[in-house]
């Protein structure tokens, strides 16, 4: 072992060193390594080495080693009892705390100097002091054991900028600062040029205070939610307090824009700054003016958080009027719950109270403007949401209801959609699959409303059992041999329901006079006084729906034959009774209660197969191959002719009306009425039924070569030039009028994945005579022959415009932009110079879509006084999409034309423009109609700030 030629007295000194050393650094073990035991020593075992100097040069003292005796306590750490042992830490079991209360670590990139005398270590470059739950980080830390105190502060480099700038974390809290004093024992604190961030706010002050409480005192200090260094807005005020978690109180304050004072401000103010993302606290209104309801405040109340489950929160509108008119107000009480695992939801219900007649306004109104009148003075809305979280083998509850007055949408509500809605529907359900049994049954309820017509329908209730599929060799354990009669299967569903509606319908018969009858139908107002006549205007009725399936049968190789039986049963609790009342000379229809029972059953055989034709291309072609699959199908059903006393035919109820007969003797006009006309599940069709249809499907596909596969996995992409070509006809044997069925076809296709086509035409086969009736006679046995006739037709063209779908486009191309200016962070980052050039690869997208509607327009006029309809229904072009300018400013537009009426359909343009803290929406809609007008909205991004706003709009609401 090498060992320096020292002096004595150089010795003796280097060791007195080492041990004041070893005293002071005893609760520092940060760069220690594992105590061990000495055996030769009457140390205790849990009194640590001393701490490894990294530099010997930082470390200097002039104090000596005693030459006998236990070592001087020159830090004043060391306590112990009289006739102890040496206890450095103090953690003999009974020893009393000292000043340091837990373990200070501490490290530094350059050097560490521990100063003996002053019980300071002064820590360089990149330190870290740690000390609990606080951690100090800059370029210059001391750390002072005989006042307890840490002081940090950055240095400066050789061109005069300030490096390594405090930041003291003290548990979920940041601080940074130009320069840190901290009492680790009172836990007080002074920091100057500080700034730290509270909840979603940002707190700057010249000066700060932070007492044991964890509060904080701030000097001339700025309050704002922007995290730039200099912040584009803030609330300036002299002095400031602040809760962590809870709220920023300041005195006098002004807001600042731009570094430029404004007179907005108050006396004092009050900040919350909760640290949960929930909170109770006010809603601050808004402010302006209607023009047919006076001024106004809208949207102020309360939000009160009930519990980490439960929100509620209560808003309200008023207005002032005109005169002596009163302008009305608006109520929303809404409540959000969420239960973890199990369910959320929100319910809400809307009140609104304005005039019942409509303030005429002066001349400063603009004019021509369609304002809806006034139809209800008091309104309600009512929602309700809930979603269960799926969970195995439970049960599923969940309801979606919006329901209210049909005039609330259109005198009280912004969204385009709620507004522009004509019909609204709810449900509530609950449904359960049995664990043990192949059973599942569902309990619903639900309403729909027309808000243009006010008709209401309601379902209470509507109940359905289902039985799954079952084999029955399954339930005899016969070992499956791939037998076609081992698919046998049957299935059965139980369907019940009650309709109650406000709307009575036409009481009427074709050609005939009804007693009490009406051409047009009644609406019933929703009350309580008309519970009566509601209950008798409703519906109810089951049905049984028996499927038996006989197996699949495959023959000749490629066909394959499915017959199957199905047997239907409905209940209805009454019937219709007509009768013919000579002295009226009309028809009189009887209600009669009672159990009703109508059955009907069928079956049928299902051929069909597929059938493929292939083209290859040899060599290297671009397209290598194309494939025609065809999928013909013929089915057969037959279905007896339903019972006879399910109808009245005109001779049974005494209708002196004759009927007529063709060459062959047969009846073509015998009128039947059935007695179950308007009911709930209908009734069995009288006729017999032995129908064959025939059913066509094409598809067309196209192999192409591969141009970017290098690996040779992919050589190959399909193409499909006709994603469905289909045709349908039928022919009843059975029927006496009209027995073939009109031909269906269908055509659907994409091209380049971005265009869709969609086409569907019917084409009837028979003539018509000169009132517009068809007839039983085919349009070939005319004197100018034709197949057929194009009864209804339909195009629907979609085309999207989206550039972003090329990943590799140099648009889509991620660029690297300048990151946040976070003053809780550090020291923000160079800033890119040229990210203000506008990069002129702008990504954009594009909806378009066209629709037309085709109706035989019936026969050609043979009076003046007669109008052909139009044959072409709709025509109408509708276009959407948006267009990024910059990374901050974005234009979005919908627009729609009608091409009949050759007018503009609701149009509307979205801007939106970030400016880092704030933002500004817009949205213009031009034309005249629905919410013709504007809306403009500058405000700030936090919802802390969500008051801070300027709201501009001009709509039928406020003109």
């Amino acid at each position: 072992m090498f060992w320096p030629q020292f002096s004595l007295a150089l010795r003796w000194r280097a060791l007195g060193v080492l041990a004041a050393l070893w005293l002071l650094m005893a609760p520092a073990y940060g760069q220690v390594p594992t105590p061990t035991r000495r055996p030769a020593t009457s140390v205790p075992a849990d009194v640590r080495r001393p701490a490894q100097i990294l530099r010997a040069d930082t470390a200097r003292s002039g104090l000596q080693r005693p030459r006998s005796g236990t070592p001087a306590d020159t830090s004043g750490l060391v306590r112990r009892a009289p006739g102890s042992s040496p206890d450095s830490l103090n953690v003999a079991a009974g020893g009393r705390k000292g000043s340091v209360e837990t373990t200070v670590k501490y490290a530094a990139k350059d050097s560490i100097r521990f100063v003996v005398g002053d019980k300071k270590a002064i820590l360089y470059d990149a330190a870290t002091v740690d000390y609990g739950e606080m951690n100090l980080k800059a370029n210059l830390i001391t750390v002072d054991y005989s006042n307890n105190l840490l002081t940090a502060e950055g240095t400066q480099d050789s061109t005069g900028k300030t490096k390594g700038r405090p930041v003291f974390k003290n548990g979920a809290e940041t601080y940074q600062a130009g320069r840190i004093n901290y009492n680790f024992k009172s836990k007080k604190g002074k920091i100057a040029d500080a700034v730290t961030q509270q909840g979603e706010g940002y707190l700057h002050a010249e000066v700060i205070k932070k007492n044991q409480l964890n509060e904080i005192f701030g000097r001339n200090g700025r309050y704002t939610t922007c995290n730039l260094e200099h912040p584009h807005f803030f609330i300036n005020a002299s002095k400031m307090k602040v809760i962590p978690g809870q709220k920023v109180i300041t005195g006098p304050f002004n807001l600042v824009i731009g570094d430029i004072p404004t007179p907005l401000g108050f006396l004092f103010g009050y900040f919350p700054s909760p640290s949960k993302s929930r909170a109770s606290g006010l809603i601050i209104p808004t402010f302006g003016q209607s023009t047919d309801r006076g001024f106004f405040l809208r949207n102020g109340g309360y939000y009160w958080a009930v519990n980490d489950n439960i929100g509620v929160r209560v808003t309200g509108d008023i207005y002032s009027g005109s005169e002596q008119q009163f302008g009305g107000w608006r109520a929303l009480g809404e409540m959000q719950y969420l239960k973890r695992y199990r369910y959320s939801g929100l319910l809400s219900y809307e009140f609104s109270s304005r005039p019942a007649t409509r303030r005429e306004t002066d001349g400063t109104t603009a004019s021509g403007i369609l304002l809806p009148p006034n139809r209800k003075p008091q309104t309600m809305w009512l929602r309700w949401n809930h979603t269960p979280t799926p969970r195995p083998g439970g049960g599923r509850f969940s309801a979606s209801v919006s329901a209210g007055s049909a005039e609330y949408n259109q005198q009280n509500s912004y969204d385009v959609r709620r507004y522009l809605t004509p019909a609204f529907s709810s449900s509530i359900s609950y449904s359960k699959q049995l664990r043990n049994a192949p059973i599942n049954y569902s309990l619903n309820l639900s309403q729909s409303q027309n808000t243009g017509t006010g008709t209401m329908s309601f379902i209470l209730p509507d109940v359905s059992v289902q039985v799954a599929r079952q084999y029955p060799y399954q339930w005899l354990g016969i070992t499956p041999r791939g037998r076609y009669y081992e698919q046998l299967s049957f299935s059965y569903q139980l369907t019940g329901q009650n309709t109650i509606t406000n709307t009575q319908a036409p009481r009427q018969l074709s050609g005939f006079p009804l007693l009490g009858g009406s051409s047009t139908s009644n609406i019933i107002p929703i009350k309580l006084d008309n519970i009566s006549k509601l209950l008798r205007n409703s519906q109810t009725g089951i049905q049984h729906q028996f499927q038996i399936q006989l197996g699949s049968i495959n023959f000749l190789k490629h066909l394959n034959l499915t017959p199957s039986i199905s047997y239907n049963e409905l209940w209805y609790f009454k019937q219709l009774n007509y009768n013919y009342n000579t002295e009226a000379q009309a028809i009189r229809i009887d209600t009669i209660a009672g159990f009703n029972r109508l059955y009907r059953y069928s079956g049928g055989l299902n051929l069909g197969t597929n059938i493929y034709g292939t083209v290859v291309r040899k060599g290297t072609r671009k397209i290598q191959a194309l494939r025609h699959k065809i999928t013909p199908n013929v089915s057969y059903q037959f279905a007896p002719s339903a019972n006879s006393n399910y109808f009245q035919r005109q001779t049974d109820i005494g209708l002196p009306l004759g009927y007529t007969r063709d060459a062959a003797g047969r009846v073509i006009d015998q009128r039947t009425f059935s007695r179950y006309e308007g009911f709930l599940y209908g009734a069995p069709n009288g006729q017999a039924q032995s129908q064959i249809s025939f059913t066509l499907q094409n598809a067309l596909e196209m192999k192409v070569r591969n141009s970017n596969d290098t690996t040779g996995t992919t050589p190959f992409n399909k193409v499909s030039l006709i994603e469905g070509l289909d045709f349908g006809i039928g022919y009843n044997f059975l029927a006496t009028f009209q027995p073939l069925t009109p031909l269906s076809a269908s055509f659907r296709t994409q091209v380049a994945k971005k265009l869709s086509i969609t086409m569907s035409a019917l084409f009837d086969f028979y003539q018509r005579d000169t009132s517009g009736v068809t007839t039983d006679k085919y349009l070939f046995e005319q004197d100018k022959w034709r197949l057929a006739r194009l009864e209804r037709a339909s195009l629907q063209m979609n085309y999207q415009f989206n550039p972003a779908a090329k990943p590799n486009k140099k648009s889509n191309i991620p660029r690297a932009v300048a990151p946040l200016n976070d003053p809780a962070l550090g020291n923000p980052a160079p800033i890119n110079p040229y990210e203000d050039y506008v990069d002129f690869e702008i990504p954009w997208e594009m909806t378009t879509g066209f629709s037309m509607l085709y109706a035989d327009p019936g026969v050609r006029p043979t009076t003046i006084r007669y109008t052909r309809p139009r044959a072409f229904t709709s025509a109408s072009l509708n276009l959407g999409g948006s267009v990024k300018l910059t990374n901050n400013l974005r234009v979005g537009y919908t627009t729609n034309y009608d091409f009949i009426n050759k007018t503009p359909a609701f149009t509307s343009l979205d801007i939106y423009r970030d400016l880092h803290c704030w933002q500004i929406t817009g949205n213009w809609r031009p034309f005249r109609g629905y919410g013709q007008g504007y809306f403009i909205t500058i405000a700030a991004k936090s919802s802390l700030l969500q008051d801070l706003k300027l709201n501009r709009n001009r709509t039928f609401l406020n003109r």
